[in-house]
Parts: structure tokens; C-alpha cells; sequence
């Protein structure tokens, strides 16, 4: 593949991942901009997308999900409980799943997996049921795979990750105290078999203490590529 027509990833920082498939749809994974204190500034005010995938209601993952999906009119995919929620508030175009089912929005197939975490929605003072966590593996147009964990802790069912899709790209989280740490994140590479690993949702606040330094020693040795990129820098796997 040429890298003119290459897919570009960018990670905007914590757990957002901005991806343009080669046919040109931009998919963005847990939009949260403005308030990110690592997405660069240059995307916090971003207003256009064509697809919306959310792997969990924490306001660290759906902070901009309301005004951008509103604003961009995008495709929002997600379980069903947290579909509903965005619907209620004002989202149109919504595309309610559940884990192990699969979806085909703009082109791109989309299929949910599971994670292990919670998944509390924060509407003012309350906290409503937002169904369950969850992760995606996701295939774009020209069939290239790739599996967004969301927020999780390792468990021993990403083998089934593994063996159901081969994601060519794995994109992990690594920040220890919400999710699980660098090493954690090692077993779930040997688990996946991963060839190329993005890590996530470290370096935002200074609770997580996990970093891509500690997770690249413990990676060492297991013929997988740790991607090291700084927030708003595009990449192609």
C-alpha cells in the first residue's frame, strides 16, 4: 500500500484515536477533546467526522461525543444502553449493538468485544447505567483489522480476539489504577499475538503511572512493534 493511500491513525491523546480509512471515511474512537489536557489544540475544536464509536460512557471517553456527533450529524455506534442515552440527548443517527454482534456503518465493519471495566454514565449529579464496557475490532475497506480495547483489564478471552479477527494492529491501554499497567498490557500482547501495538490512556493525569517505556521492556523479546507516537502525530501501521 502506498502511503498516499494509506490509512492515518492519530492519536489525540488518553484513549481517542482518530482514523482515516484510505477511501476517505474519518472515524474517531472515544472523542474527548476539549477537556483533554493531551489532545493537541488544533483538534479540540474538531467538528467534522463520519463515524463515532464509543466503547464506554466515562466522561474521559464520551466528553464530546454530544456536540460532535450533533454537529457533524456522524454515525454513532455504541452498546444499546448508551445509544439510548445520546439519542435522548439530542444525537441522530445512533446504531445501538451488544458484544459479538457486528455492524457495517460507511463502509467500515465494526464488531464489539468484550472488556472488562464499568461503564456508569455521569449525567449532573447522577450516575445512570450505561450498559457494559466493551471493545471493538474494526475493519476497514480494504479488509486491514484493527482492535481498540477500550478501557479493560487483561483477560484471558483475548485469545478468542485473536483467533475470531487477527487485528493487525492492537491498540492497548497501559496507565495502570483505572485500567491495567504495563504489565497487564505485555500479557495481553502474548494473548493477542500482536505484531504492531499502539499504547493508550497513559500520561494524562499523573494517577497513571504507567508508561510506553515500561511496557516496551516487558514487550521485548515477543517480536511485536510498539508504536511511539506523541499526541496529533499521524501514523500509518
Amino acid at each position: 500500500m502506498s502511503e498516499r493511500n494509506a490509512h492515518q491513525f492519530t492519536w489525540l491523546g488518553h484513549s481517542t484515536l482518530l482514523v482515516r480509512d484510505r477511501n476517505g471515511t474519518e472515524i474517531i474512537i472515544d472523542p474527548w477533546l476539549a477537556g483533554n489536557p493531551a489532545c493537541p489544540e488544533s483538534f479540540r475544536g474538531l467538528a467534522k467526522v463520519d463515524v463515532i464509536l464509543l466503547t464506554h460512557a466515562h466522561y474521559d471517553h464520551i466528553g464530546d461525543v454530544l456536540p460532535l456527533a450533533i454537529a457533524s450529524g456522524a454515525e454513532t455506534v455504541g452498546i444499546f444502553e448508551l445509544c439510548a442515552w445520546v439519542s435522548r440527548k439530542g444525537v441522530s443517527r445512533t446504531h445501538p449493538m451488544n458484544k459479538g454482534g457486528t455492524q457495517t456503518v460507511r463502509g467500515i465493519s465494526v464488531t464489539m468485544v468484550h472488556a472488562d471495566h464499568s461503564c456508569g454514565i455521569s449525567d449532573g449529579e447522577e450516575i445512570l447505567y450505561g450498559g457494559e464496557a466493551a471493545g471493538f475490532v474494526v475493519e476497514l475497506s480494504d479488509g486491514f483489522r484493527f482492535y481498540h480495547a477500550g478501557d479493560t483489564n487483561v483477560f484471558s478471552d483475548m485469545t478468542l480476539v485473536r483467533d475470531l479477527y487477527r487485528p493487525e494492529l492492537v491498540c492497548l491501554p497501559i496507565g495502570d489504577l483505572f485500567t491495567m499497567g504495563p504489565r497487564e498490557a505485555a500479557l495481553a500482547v502474548s494473548f493477542l499475538e500482536a505484531k504492531t501495538v499502539l499504547p493508550l490512556h497513559h500520561g494524562t493525569f499523573p494517577a497513571l503511572t504507567g508508561t510506553p517505556e515500561a511496557f516496551s521492556r516487558l514487550i521485548s523479546g515477543k517480536n511485536c512493534r510498539m508504536i511511539s507516537v506523541r499526541p496529533g502525530e499521524p501514523f500509518t501501521p
